[in-house]
């Protein structure tokens, strides 16, 4: 690996997401979303970061209608369930977590399934942003409309493995709420000129 610039320079580290993400729309994929990272208040510790970080989903990274997601398809994969939005309408001005609501059509519970070409996932902020924030993957599962929406905050959510929990988190552990944490994406998306749309998805960040 070359560094080639400061790992904790946002700006460069997005513009290079974007040369990447723009190089593959010409190649003929289609964005579909975006994706949060960095949600949880340890891992933006190990990486001393003090905000999520954001990517975007492509249409091709959808395994929803999948039997079977094949483990080649990814470097290393690692498997994060999550609270998921689909978008009712665009978001063209800031919103807060109390209106990010309103812009909401369904939530959906989630998993992604997380990649990194960095060995032994030894990531930096610069590493994961540069690699479209570590997205790999995703499936989408049962949804319920956004106004029959339980507190997200509290809402808890288990992973289980064979029938054995291996995995277990609460919504208030998302910057607050899984609302917080769209409320910071659509506004930080806004503020780089690339506001979210209707009928996108966004993967809010593992719980």
């Amino acid at each position: 690996m070359i560094d080639l610039g400061d790992p904790d320079d946002v700006d460069t580290t997005y513009r290079v997401q974007t040369h990447n993400v723009t190089a593959a729309v010409d190649a003929g994929r289609r964005i579909v979303g975006r994706k949060i990272g960095l949600t949880p208040p340890a891992v933006q510790r190990q990486l001393r970061v003090d905000q999520p970080d954001f990517g975007v989903l492509f249409a091709d990274m959808d395994c929803s209608n999948d039997a079977r997601v094949e483990h080649v398809r990814l470097l290393q994969p690692r498997i994060e369930a999550e609270i998921a939005f689909v978008l009712a309408r665009d978001i063209n001005a800031f919103i807060t977590a109390d209106t990010a609501s309103d812009f909401v059509d369904r939530i959906v519970a989630a998993f992604e399934i997380v990649e990194s070409r960095i060995e032994a996932w030894n990531i930096s902020l610069a590493d994961t942003v540069a690699e479209n924030a570590s997205s790999g993957l995703y499936v989408l599962g049962g949804s319920i409309p956004s106004t029959d929406a339980p507190d997200l905050s509290a809402i808890e959510m288990t992973m289980t493995e064979n029938g054995t929990d291996i995995s277990h988190g609460v919504g208030s552990d998302r910057l607050g709420s899984p609302w917080h944490a769209l409320a910071w994406l659509a506004n930080t998306s806004l503020s780089f000129g690339s506001p979210l749309h209707a009928g996108g998805v966004v993967l809010s960040g593992a719980l």
